[in-house]
């Protein structure tokens, strides 16, 4: 790939991924490890990691997806569901790691969703919501065909959207988001109290396929709220088609099958009737293209002279040497 490549990280609740990307989109050294407890090991973690991936090749550029809450003009993130890291200078430790070339800093939601767009299911779409379910629910927006990460990157945020506020309560201090019914813990954790015996989100998608009643019940109720979230975005944001990646979603049509059911109930307004569901084309890697595609683009404005922030491309840029 030479000079070309971008280093693309994708930092989540369960997973920290890392790889080379070229400009075509093709993904090399894709490599994984389990997201580390505390703040220390999830350093050493990340540094291992991106070692061993550039180790002999000079990228052009680094694109950091990351669970947020991010704080782009600090380039730190305070992660939800990663408790040891609040407040962390993700950007000051990446451009540590690889000295002399721009980071680029993304929410994961959005991440995935310009992935997708770029070379998955949303080649094509003009208004796309992404949305990653998995530990726990992040999301991302594309809209008028740009990706909108929004003035602070946090645009799109579906699992934090309150859709019961009488019910549970939520990681992030609310009662009743998406995140609360529909994450993978969520789900379990239900199941768990209606007798089901089972240790987590793949065994309980496999009992649900098996026609296990507690299993399917539980998917039931959290697809009930994540379509209660895809209406509420949609009718705001015209959507016309949504993308789900993520863990959960492996889980196939025991996630997708309830959900379109609910989404065709619920929603009544005709332009909202009109989107469509995808399962990710992109799977683990989603993630990673949007990094990538987000630094590229970051780099070209830089290049150019021309404003980051302009059509949606608002990122945290650290330059090199800054």
């Amino acid at each position: 790939m030479g000079q070309t490549a971008v280093l693309a990280v994708d930092v989540g609740g369960t997973k920290i991924a890392a790889g080379l990307v070229g400009g075509d989109g093709v993904v090399s050294r894709h490599t994984e490890t389990p997201t580390p407890a505390t703040e220390l090991q999830l350093s050493e973690a990340l540094r291992a990691l991106l070692a061993s991936v550039v180790e002999g090749v000079a990228p052009s550029a680094v694109g950091v997806a990351s669970a947020g809450p991010l704080d782009m003009d600090r380039g730190t993130v305070s992660p939800v569901n990663i408790p040891a890291w609040r407040d962390f200078p993700l950007v000051d430790l990446v451009s540590g790691i690889v000295p002399g070339v721009p980071v680029t800093l993304v929410g994961d939601g959005i991440a995935a969703a310009v992935g997708e767009h770029w070379r998955g299911v949303g080649r094509g779409a003009a208004s796309m919501l992404g949305i990653v379910v998995s530990t726990g629910i992040g999301g991302g927006l594309v809209l008028n065909g740009a990706p909108y990460p929004g003035p602070s990157g946090n645009a799109g945020h579906i699992g934090h959207t309150v859709v019961d506020p009488a019910g549970p309560l939520c990681s992030c201090g609310a009662t009743g988001c998406v995140e609360a019914y529909a994450s993978g813990p969520s789900m379990v954790r239900w199941a768990q109290r209606h007798g089901w015996t089972g240790a987590d989100t793949r065994v309980l998608a496999a009992d649900a396929g098996r026609g296990n009643a507690i299993a399917l019940a539980a998917f039931d109720q959290g697809t009930q709220a994540l379509a209660r979230g895809i209406i509420a975005t949609a009718t705001v944001c015209d959507l016309d088609r949504v993308v789900i990646g993520g863990g959960v979603s492996a889980a196939g049509d025991v996630l997708f099958a309830p959900l379109r059911r609910h989404l065709r109930r619920l929603a009544t307004l005709n332009f909202v009737q009109r989107i469509t569901v995808h399962p990710s084309m992109l799977g683990r890697q989603a993630g990673l293209l949007g990094a990538a595609r987000s630094a590229l683009r970051a780099s070209q404005n830089l290049a150019t002279g021309e404003d980051p922030t302009r059509d949606g491309d608002h990122v945290a840029v650290q330059a090199a040497g800054q």
